[in-house]
C-alpha cells in the first residue's frame, strides 16, 4: 500500500508539474552572424518540463515571414526522422547535444538567410515556443580576393600584365595583408601568383603532395620575389564591394558572346566581370547554378549555398571553361554602376 501511494503521489507530482505552466510559452534571442559562416540559434526544453517527457518529441524549426503565407519550412524533427526544406537542404541540423536540445545549427551563411526563426517543441503535454532573430553581417570594408589566369591557361602573366588583368576585371593586385586574410578564411588555392609587392606566392590550408607537400603546414607558400619581366605566374586579384548591381539577366535563349554583351547593353548595362561576380558572391551571398558569359569571354556561376549538380562540397563561384565565343550554350551575367546607365 505504501509503494502504491508513493507512485500515486510520484505521478500527481509529474503531471502538476506539466500542466502547472501555460501552454505555447515564447522566448525570443537576437543573434548576429558572418556572410558565409556557420551559426547555431538555440533553442531548448525549459527547465520546468522534465525529460521525463522527452519521448516521442516533435521540433519544428520555421523561417517566418510578415505574411504567414509565406513562412519556409526550415526542418521538422521527430524521433529519428528529420527532414529539411528548400534552401536550408543539407545545410541545417538539429544540434543534439542533450535531450532538452533542439538548437539549430545553420552553415554557409548568405545575406538571404537574415530573418526570424521560430523553435516549436511538442512533447504531448506542453508546447514551448521560441523564437531567434538572425542577422547576417558582412565586413563590407573589406574586399575578395580571387585567383585569376587568362584564356591562353596558367602561369602567362609577367608583372606588369597581371596588373593589366587585375583591373580589367574592376580589381587591383591583392597584397600580401589581403591573401593573409584570405587564406585565414579558407581560401585554398594550388597556383602561384602575384601579388603587389612584386612576390610570388599561393594559399593552402589543406597540405598535399602537388601543393607544396604534405611535411609543411597549412600557409602561404612563397616563391619569393620575381623578375617582374621574364616571370609569368598567375595573379591573386583583390575587389572590393559592388557600388552598383550584378545580376543574371533573364533571356529566352541562350546566347553566344557577342550576342550577351548586346543583350546587357540593350538592358542598359554592361556585362559584368569576373571581380563583379567574386564581390557579389562572397561579400553580398549572391547565388546562382546557371552557366554565363562574363566579360573576359571566361564563363562562370557564383553558388553561395552548396547543393547537388552546383557546387555540392563548397561555396565557390565555379569555373566553367573560355569556350568558343561563337558558341550559344549560355546566358549572360550585367553589372549597372551607381548613376550609370548605357542607353
Amino acid at each position: 500500500m505504501t509503494s502504491l501511494l508513493c507512485i500515486t503521489i510520484f505521478s500527481l507530482t509529474l503531471a502538476g508539474i506539466a500542466y502547472s505552466q501555460p501552454a505555447g510559452m515564447s522566448y525570443s534571442v537576437k543573434m548576429t552572424a558572418d556572410l558565409g559562416g556557420n551559426v547555431t540559434l538555440p533553442c531548448r526544453l525549459p527547465q520546468h518540463i522534465s525529460s521525463f517527457f522527452n519521448v516521442g518529441i516533435r521540433v519544428k524549426w520555421t523561417k517566418i515571414a510578415e505574411d504567414e503565407a509565406l513562412n519556409e519550412d526550415v526542418l521538422l524533427s521527430m524521433g529519428f526522422h528529420k527532414k529539411t526544406y528548400g534552401s536550408f537542404e543539407d545545410r541545417v541540423y538539429l544540434q543534439e547535444q542533450d535531450s532538452d536540445d533542439a538548437s539549430l545549427v545553420m552553415t554557409d551563411l548568405s545575406m538571404d538567410d537574415s530573418g526570424t526563426y521560430r523553435c516549436e517543441i511538442i512533447n504531448g503535454m506542453t508546447d514551448s515556443i521560441q523564437e531567434v532573430s538572425l542577422e547576417v553581417q558582412s565586413e563590407m570594408n573589406d574586399g575578395v580576393v580571387f585567383p585569376y589566369s587568362p584564356p591562353v591557361g596558367r602561369y602567362s602573366f609577367n608583372f606588369q600584365e597581371a596588373v593589366q588583368a587585375c583591373m580589367d576585371q574592376d580589381a587591383v593586385v591583392a597584397s600580401f595583408e589581403d591573401l593573409f586574410r584570405a587564406w585565414k578564411s579558407g581560401l585554398d588555392w594550388c597556383n602561384a601568383g602575384w601579388l603587389d609587392d612584386g612576390t610570388v606566392q599561393y594559399p593552402i590550408t589543406k597540405p598535399r603532395e602537388p601543393c607544396g607537400g604534405t611535411e609543411m603546414g597549412p600557409g602561404l607558400r612563397s616563391y619569393g620575389r620575381r623578375d617582374k619581366f621574364l616571370s609569368r605566374f598567375d595573379v591573386f586579384c583583390f575587389a572590393t564591394p559592388l557600388k552598383g548591381d550584378f545580376y543574371w539577366l533573364t533571356q529566352p535563349n541562350r546566347l553566344n558572346f557577342v550576342e550577351a554583351v548586346q543583350a546587357c547593353h540593350d538592358d542598359g548595362a554592361e556585362i559584368a566581370k569576373v571581380g563583379h561576380m567574386f564581390a557579389a558572391w562572397k561579400l553580398e551571398g549572391y547565388d546562382r547554378c546557371d552557366a554565363g558569359w562574363l566579360a573576359d569571354g571566361s564563363v562562370r556561376y557564383p553558388i553561395s549555398r552548396p547543393r547537388k549538380n552546383c557546387s555540392p562540397t563548397e561555396a565557390a563561384v565555379r569555373f566553367v571553361a573560355f569556350p568558343d565565343k561563337q558558341e550559344r550554350l549560355y546566358g549572360v551575367y550585367c553589372f549597372t554602376a551607381l548613376g550609370l546607365s548605357l542607353d
